[in-house]
C-alpha cells in the first residue's frame, strides 16, 4: 500500500473489511461480500451498541439515511445515482460502497465530452483483430461489461457530462442486463453479454452541471436518486476535515498539530462565506469556489504542507489565510475583490472584538490578496 500515490478503498482497507466478512452472519444479496448491515456499518462506523470486539472507524459523514437507501437500491433491480453539488462526497461514498459490496471499486467509467459508447460496452484489441479476427479473446470490455460479467458493482462518474447517446446506450444496460455484440457470431450466445446477479452501477451527477447534458425522462426511470446535501452541521463538517488531514498528515509523516483554535477559524470562515453566497443578488457577487467541505480540506492540506516545506512546521493563522485566499480565488479581479470585502468588514471587526487568531490571520489574508492583485 505503500507504494501507491492513494490507494482505493478496498485495499485501504483491507484488514478490516476481511474481518468484517469473517464474523459476518446476516443473509447477503447476491454475489454481495458483505450483508447490508455490515456494509453500512463499513461505510458509518460501529457505535458501541454493536457490540463489536473491535472499533470500525467512520469513513463517510453524513445523513445515515443516505446510506441506507443506496443500499436497499443497489440490492434491487435499479441504478443508483448520487446526485449534489461539487465536494460533497459522492464519489467517495461511491467508493466506498463499491468496496463493501464487491471488494472492487476501481471499475469506473468518467463521464466527459469525450465519452464515448466504447467505454461503456466495449472495444477491439486491433492487433489481434488482424491476427485471428474478432472473437470474444479479442474484444476489450468496459468497467461496466466487467462489471456485469462478475456481478460486481459498475461506477459511472459526472453521468450529465457525458453525452446524450452514452446515456441511451446506458438505459439498455440497465433495462435488458446485457449487451449485444453483433460483430460476433451467435452460435451459442456468444455475440450476448449478460449481467449476473449483483451488477449494479453507482452513477455521480454535479448538481452544478444541470444543463450540460440534461438526463432523459427514460434515464432518470432506471435510476433512484439520493440527493447528498452539503455538510452544514458545525461539528460533522470538523469530524469530516480532521479526518482527512489526519491522513494526510500519516501519509506524509508529518508530525505537525492542528490547533483547534484554527481549525475553528477555517470553519468559521467558510460558514461567513456561505452565507455571503447565499445573500449576493448576483453571480458577480458570489465566489466561483462552491465552498464545499471538500475545498476547505484542501485549503487546511496546502496550509499544512506549505508550513511543513516552507514554515517553522507549525500551522499558522498567517499560512492559514494565505492558503485560503489561493484557493478562493480563482476570478480577478472579482474573487479578490469579494474576500477583500470580506477580510475587511467580518474579519477586522471580529479580530478587534474576539482577537485570538483573527488579527493574524487578517494580516495573512491583506498579505495573500496584495501579491495577487
Amino acid at each position: 500500500m505503500s507504494d501507491l500515490l492513494r490507494a482505493p478503498a478496498e485495499i485501504k482497507y483491507a484488514e478490516e473489511l476481511d474481518w468484517l466478512e469473517s464474523i459476518d452472519d446476516s443473509p447477503k444479496p447476491f454475489s454481495w461480500r458483505l450483508s447490508p448491515k455490515m456494509v453500512r456499518l463499513f461505510v458509518l462506523g460501529s457505535e458501541r451498541a454493536d457490540g463489536l470486539d473491535r472499533e470500525v472507524s467512520q469513513k463517510w459523514f453524513g445523513d445515515r439515511s443516505f446510506v441506507e437507501r443506496s443500499i436497499v437500491t443497489l440490492a434491487s433491480d435499479r441504478g443508483l445515482l448520487l446526485i449534489g453539488d461539487p465536494g460533497t462526497g459522492k464519489s467517495w461514498l461511491a467508493e466506498l460502497l463499491s468496496a463493501a459490496i464487491s471488494r472492487n471499486s476501481t471499475q469506473v467509467v468518467q463521464g466527459t465530452a469525450g465519452t464515448t459508447e466504447d467505454h461503456i460496452k466495449y472495444s477491439w484489441n486491433v492487433s489481434m483483430v488482424i491476427a485471428k479476427g474478432q472473437s470474444r479473446e479479442s474484444m476489450i470490455p468496459s468497467p461496466i461489461m466487467t462489471a456485469m460479467e462478475t456481478g460486481t458493482i459498475g461506477r459511472f462518474e459526472e453521468l450529465t457530462r457525458s453525452t446524450s447517446d452514452v446515456q441511451d446506450a446506458l438505459i439498455s444496460i440497465l433495462s435488458e442486463k446485457y449487451i449485444s455484440v453483433p460483430e460476433l457470431d451467435g452460435a451459442g450466445g456468444e455475440n450476448i453479454v449478460f449481467a449476473k446477479p449483483g451488477f449494479s452501477v453507482i452513477a455521480t451527477a454535479n448538481s452544478r452541471d444541470r444543463g450540460v447534458n440534461d438526463l432523459s425522462s427514460a434515464l432518470k426511470r432506471r435510476f433512484n436518486f439520493v440527493r447528498i446535501p452539503v455538510v452544514t452541521n458545525r461539528n460533522s463538517e470538523a469530524e469530516i476535515v480532521r479526518f482527512r488531514t489526519e491522513e494526510l498528515l500519516r501519509r506524509h509523516s508529518i508530525e505537525l498539530d492542528v490547533p483547534p483554535t484554527l481549525l475553528d477559524v477555517l470553519l468559521q470562515s467558510f460558514a461567513d462565506l456561505r452565507a455571503s453566497a447565499a445573500a449576493a443578488g448576483s453571480d458577480e457577487e458570489k465566489l466561483e469556489s462552491a465552498l464545499s467541505t471538500a475545498e476547505q480540506i484542501g485549503v487546511l492540506e496546502d496550509a499544512v504542507l506549505h508550513s511543513d516545506f516552507f514554515g517553522e512546521r507549525t500551522l499558522t493563522a498567517r499560512a492559514l489565510a494565505a492558503s485560503l485566499v489561493g484557493t478562493l480565488a480563482r476570478r480577478e479581479p472579482e474573487d479578490l475583490a469579494i474576500l477583500n470585502k470580506y477580510l475587511h468588514g467580518v474579519v477586522e471587526p471580529r479580530g478587534k472584538e474576539e482577537g485570538g487568531s483573527w488579527p493574524e490571520f487578517l494580516e495573512g489574508g491583506r498579505d495573500a490578496i496584495a501579491k495577487l492583485s
